[in-house]
């Protein structure tokens, strides 16, 4: 029997067949691949398996992910991504067509924005009709400024995902979620968040696979988005030790992930990779 950080059986996890994978925190740091990354996705294809990765980050395109995971050895397409960039389109898609997006975002986000169709602005714009905030690596005091006017507008106000902060070498930056704790002290206005722990990606990419929630299982290493977006969409989760969740947090949060792992590693030596 093989069993998780505290001691739960875990065998049940050979059975998956849909591996849907945080990317931050969970398979690398920055633009270090985690020890173990390439033996535990090659694990997954061994038992007929698939990975897929979900992520918050809005700041890469799919374009820029297929580019960075290729350069980490890591076999992958734009159809392995669906991100909280892609969920932000296909919600202002539904609900807010043909209307003008004020960005505040990373210059990758905007141009995916564009390229899905979408009249998008990166400066204040009296044009502007909705409001979308993403994690920004390239923050300015001007952007900021725009941002903080617009919003004075009540417009519909949109984020790409909630996390708090971001995994870096030294420990973690700001994610977008706090910058939008700073817009809510500057402004009041508080934004619907796109991303997990929203089931949607989830179940998206659950219905595009044709995989039943049993066979589905989420791999991250935050308790607020990753284990509860996939608690949320009624599937199996795993918590590495790898990121931003620590033991002591697991045992105090509300949600608690079906199991527990330090890495990535000690999945692919559960599913039995003999690489």
């Amino acid at each position: 029997m093989h069993t998780d950080y505290f001691g739960k059986s875990a065998d049940c996890l050979k059975g998956k067949k849909l591996f849907l994978l945080d990317m931050d925190g969970t398979i690398y740091e920055g633009d270090r691949l985690f020890d173990g990354t390439l033996e535990f996705l090659r694990a997954v294809k061994n038992i007929g398996g698939e990975y897929f990765f979900i992520t918050n980050n809005s700041s890469k395109s799919v374009a820029d992910y297929v580019k960075k995971v290729s350069r980490m050895g890591i076999p992958a397409d734009k159809n392995n991504f669906f991100t909280s960039a892609q969920a932000s389109i296909l919600y202002l898609k539904e609900n807010h067509p043909g209307k003008c997006v004020y960005c505040q975002g990373t210059a990758s986000l905007v141009q995916e924005l564009r390229d899905a169709g979408l009249d998008v602005v990166s400066e204040y714009s009296d044009r502007a009709e909705v409001i979308l905030v993403g994690y920004d690596t390239e923050l300015t005091t001007q952007k900021i400024h725009d941002t903080c006017r617009i919003l004075k507008r009540d417009l519909p106000y949109i984020a790409t995902n909630p996390d708090y902060v971001c995994p870096v070498s030294f420990g973690f930056v700001p994610d977008c979620g706090s910058l939008c704790m700073m817009y809510e002290k500057a402004t009041g206005r508080t934004p619907l968040f796109i991303g997990k722990p929203e089931p949607a990606m989830i179940d998206i990419m659950r219905r595009q696979r044709g995989r039943s929630k049993e066979e589905t299982v989420v791999v991250g290493d935050r308790l607020y988005t990753d284990i509860a977006g996939g608690y949320r969409a009624g599937v199996d989760t795993i918590c590495v030790l790898s990121g931003e969740a620590t033991v002591d947090a697991i045992k105090a949060y509300h949600i608690k992930p079906t199991f527990t792992f330090p890495s990535v590693t000690e999945i692919a030596e559960l599913l039995g990779d003999q690489v």
